[in-house]
């Protein structure tokens, strides 16, 4: 039942940022390994009975966001029925072949495949396909192992900002700040080719030893292996490059991406139907359900700190410690976002932001467009330091972890800050020189 009685407005902001806490807390430490998605919830259930945020207010907050979770849906079942397929088999093979038996030729295809994975459906499906492919086909060739899976989860990230599709972070900002497809691209397309560049020069260097000689190419699968239904495949072939062309055109137009991911989806599901490749039980079962509700949850609870008028004070903080130059608006939100995603995961670190960035709209247009660009660079980028940032993290570590590969949050760490902060610095500061033209 809801509280309906009079709370204070100094207890109902006390009560509001309480809850928020544990619930941020409860995401960070994952009690018991319990989801995420419990804590989420269970924060949003508490704000509501207590009467913190009303029902109307919650419906309409996750109303407005309808994009973000269609997107979430489109995203997930494209890149199931994609696998299905055994497209991701046969690109790995295809990388695997066109490297002639060089290793180290075969890590830089490696980067490039996860480049491609995650521009066209997302750092998720990189993280979540490509690593359990890449580390069969590795140890088919009976090469080092951990090399290409920590390319796998570092290119998820670093190539998460090639397009708004790249990563649901951008589809989460980019909601609620409309950025027309060339001003998107104007400010981060070549930040990010030029931390994914970076990205594959440090890690030939920290792995040298590794990727040195050859491989057998004997051992490679044949196009047979990869190709479960030659028909399905080729239909998914057609379909996902008509989705690519849509993803470019739909950003263009500044039409909803989620109706091009569902539409996309639903094409393969019908000629996974029609040849029977999967059922829609199957497909149902491959999807992460519970990513919905650690949104909703997230949303809800944030709205409530917004109610307050917290996050329009962490913004005009944002906006203070920035000095209004379009320089600290850059360097600012990047260290902001990069920072609060190794703390609170940067889907909840990006929510936070959103609606942060919402009180400094009046400020001068290339300092707006400084903190959006550095939010998405920061909660796209960031989480290569870490392995609690991001959900493509999570998910290559539970992956590793199925075929008894144990990679530690310090092994992780070492290798991310030899990396991660120069990305971040050079990104920021190209992202800068972009908005001075």
């Amino acid at each position: 039942m809801l509280l309906f009685f009079h709370i204070p407005a100094l207890t109902t902001t006390l009560l509001t940022v309480i809850i928020a806490i544990v619930t941020l807390l409860g995401i960070m430490i994952r009690p018991y390994r319990w989801n995420e998605a419990i804590f989420a919830l269970s924060g949003a259930a508490l704000l509501l009975i207590i009467g913190l945020i009303s029902p109307v207010k919650a419906f309409l907050t996750l109303y407005s966001d309808w994009n973000i979770f269609f997107f979430f849906l489109g995203m997930m079942s494209l890149s199931a029925l994609a696998e299905t397929a055994g497209m991701f088999d046969w690109l790995a093979a295809q990388a695997a072949r066109l490297a002639g038996g060089s290793t180290r030729r075969l890590f830089l295809n490696t980067f490039l495949l996860g480049t491609m994975i995650s521009m066209v459906l997302s750092n998720d499906a990189t993280a979540l396909i490509l690593t359990p492919i890449v580390y069969t086909l590795v140890t088919r060739l009976r090469l080092p192992v951990l090399p290409f899976l920590f390319a796998c989860t570092f290119i998820a990230d670093t190539a998460s900002f090639l397009l708004p599709v790249s990563n649901p972070i951008n589809i989460i900002i980019l909601t609620r700040f409309q950025l027309d497809l060339w001003t998107f691209l104007r400010l981060l397309l070549l930040p990010s080719i030029l931390v994914i560049g970076m990205n594959i020069g440090l890690f030939f260097l920290l792995y040298r030893k590794q990727i040195r000689g050859r491989f057998d190419a004997k051992r490679l699968p044949s196009a047979d292996e990869s190709i479960k239904h030659a028909a399905y495949f080729r239909y998914t072939c057609s379909v996902l490059i008509i989705v690519a062309i849509a993803y470019i055109t739909a950003s263009a137009l500044q039409i909803p991406l989620s109706l091009v991911s569902i539409s996309g989806a639903l094409l393969l599901l019908l000629g996974a139907l029609k040849w029977r490749q999967i059922t829609v039980r199957g497909l149902g079962g491959q999807i992460s359900w519970s990513i919905f509700g650690f949104i909703a949850g997230m949303f809800i609870v944030v709205q409530a700190v917004e109610g307050t008028g917290l996050t329009a004070q962490f913004g005009q903080l944002l906006l203070h410690l920035s000095g209004g130059s379009s320089f600290g608006a850059v360097m600012v939100g990047t260290a902001g976002a990069a920072v609060g995603t190794n703390i609170i995961n940067n889907l909840p670190m990006a929510v936070v932001l959103r609606s942060s960035l919402v009180g400094v709209q009046h400020i001068a247009p290339a300092a707006r467009l400084g903190f959006i660009a550095a939010t998405m660079f920061g909660c796209d980028l960031g989480p290569n330091l870490t392995t609690v940032g991001s959900l493509a993290t999570v998910l290559w570590l539970l992956i590793l972890r199925r075929r008894n590969l144990d990679v530690s949050g310090l092994d992780y760490f070492k290798v991310g800050i030899l990396v991660t902060p120069l990305m971040l610095v050079a990104g920021a500061l190209l992202i800068w020189l972009l908005l001075l033209l």
